[in-house]
């Protein structure tokens, strides 16, 4: 299933896409339903994440019946509904993995002009709640800051299982489903830090998120995703999640090694290559430009760079 968070009357709303690609409000359409977990009448994400399979099940009834011509008043067209990231406001910072796919390290160490190389262990940094924005929200331009923005399209997993310690082989049981992330860094902020990640990666607007999350059941294999980026319409990155370095097991085993991660938590698994910044000459985000991360089985991103600072 895909599930999304729609904007209906200012609140943020759990919602299902139908297969028309309306929306179900999902607490509307369990309203006063004593048969179904209180998590559905929430109205939020985070606490269907949390509820797990009882949750779900109650959803894929809710569907079906949507689907059947029911529950019109819950249903919300595709054209007039707005999106917001699928969890708008994530528990915690947003996990990411930094040099995952053997080309974006070969393209970072062209265009640096220095060794990168394969790391033993994952290289991990975060993204704060603060940077989450949802689909078609302008992705701020900050010029007084920076002048080298520049996109990473990412798979990103989402916890459904709290678990530490958690073994590759049963990582898959603590995966609740799938989303999209682009990875919006400001390269030359990120460089004045002496290269590390988080302030270049952390500036307000900086991570869009969604359109959906898909439920791991509906992703035939989230190791065999054909994932891409373009900006204006022209092709930047494309590649296969078979191609990252460390698995979506091996990231979730590290990771929660002494970490206990919990439903709701977000990991961006990294990107592949076509970064702006390895271009020759580098190719960064300008006020205007329109962005679209895509992968297979998910969907489309699309958002829009704009100056901050008032300017048009």
């Amino acid at each position: 299933m895909h599930l999304a968070t729609l904007s209906i009357d200012g609140q943020p709303t759990a919602a299902v896409r139908l297969t028309d690609g309306s929306f179900l409000d999902i607490a509307t359409a369990a309203a006063g339903r004593t048969e179904l977990i209180s998590a559905l009448q929430s109205g939020a994400l985070q606490s269907i994440i949390e509820a797990g399979e009882s949750a779900l099940v109650g959803i894929r009834q809710l569907k079906s019946e949507a689907e059947s011509g029911e529950l019109r008043p819950a249903v919300h067209e595709a054209a007039s509904a707005k999106l917001l990231a699928p969890l708008p406001v994530p528990r915690k910072n947003v996990f990411c993995v930094g040099r995952n796919y053997a080309e974006h390290i070969a393209e970072g160490e062209r265009a640096q002009n220095k060794k990168i190389g394969v790391t033993e262990h994952p290289v991990y940094f975060t993204k704060p709640c603060t940077a989450v924005i949802g689909p078609l929200a302008a992705i701020p331009i900050f010029p007084s800051l920076s002048e080298a923005m520049d996109y990473e399209v990412e798979l990103t997993v989402v916890i459904g299982k709290a678990g530490r310690n958690i073994p590759a082989s049963r990582a898959f049981e603590h995966i609740f489903g799938y989303t999209i992330m682009n990875d919006i860094t400001a390269r030359d902020v990120q460089r004045r830090h002496g290269g590390q990640y988080f302030k270049g990666k952390a500036l307000d607007g900086s991570c869009p998120l969604g359109p959906y999350i898909v439920t791991a059941d509906a992703i035939s294999d989230p190791q065999n995703l054909a994932i891409g980026l373009s900006v204006n319409g022209e092709q930047r990155q494309s590649g296969n999640t078979a191609s990252m370095i460390f698995d979506i097991p091996t990231l979730l085993a590290s990771l929660s090694e002494g970490l206990t991660l919990e439903p709701g938590d977000l990991l961006a698994t990294g990107t592949p290559s076509g970064v702006g910044y390895a271009m020759d000459p580098p190719r960064f985000l300008t006020h205007g430009d329109t962005v679209v991360c895509e992968i297979a089985e998910i969907g489309q991103l699309e958002n829009t760079m704009r100056r901050a600072d008032g300017t048009s």
